[in-house]
């Protein structure tokens, strides 16, 4: 039995067991990700400090990752949420962060923003409300690591 697996042909088309077409690869842009992640803010390194790990209530949460033409500064998959810090960067780009938050919100993302001065003068606030958002907010695939903890 175990000889006429190895000989049989592959599947039809060569496309792997499933047999039907493989998705189009989607260029990610990973090297802009990684730059952003390598020149991160100080408040967004403290940020990330407590939202790495699945430290808060379970939730996995990356950094610098695009939806689609956009990067978010963190990004909860699960929850579907978005975490913005604004530095003084993003007070005369107002048009740009209504365009990207309407984007990511057609996707199906909250997103919450935050000044960098809120992280790094209130940090105990700023992860209050964010607990109090991913609690709130439904999960699709709740994660086995916060079903054991309710």
């Amino acid at each position: 039995m175990k000889e006429e697996a190895q000989s049989a042909p592959p599947p039809a088309g060569g496309r792997g067991l499933g047999g039907g077409p493989a998705r189009p690869f989607k260029d990610r842009n990973t090297t802009r990700a990684k730059s952003l992640r390598n020149e991160a803010s100080p408040p967004e390194r403290l940020l990330w400090q407590h939202l790495r790990n699945r430290q808060l209530a379970g939730h996995k949460f990356s950094r610098q990752i695009p939806v689609g033409p956009y990067f978010a500064d963190f990004l909860c998959r699960e929850a579907k949420l978005i975490i913005e810090l604004d530095g003084s960067t993003h007070d005369n780009r107002a048009a740009y962060d209504a365009r990207r938050d309407a984007y990511c919100r057609a996707q199906g993302y909250s997103i919450l923003r935050f000044t960098n001065a809120d992280v790094l003068t209130n940090l105990e606030g700023v992860m209050s409300h964010i607990a109090t958002t991913l609690a709130h907010l439904p999960t699709p695939n709740p994660s086995r690591l916060r079903e054991g903890s309710e």
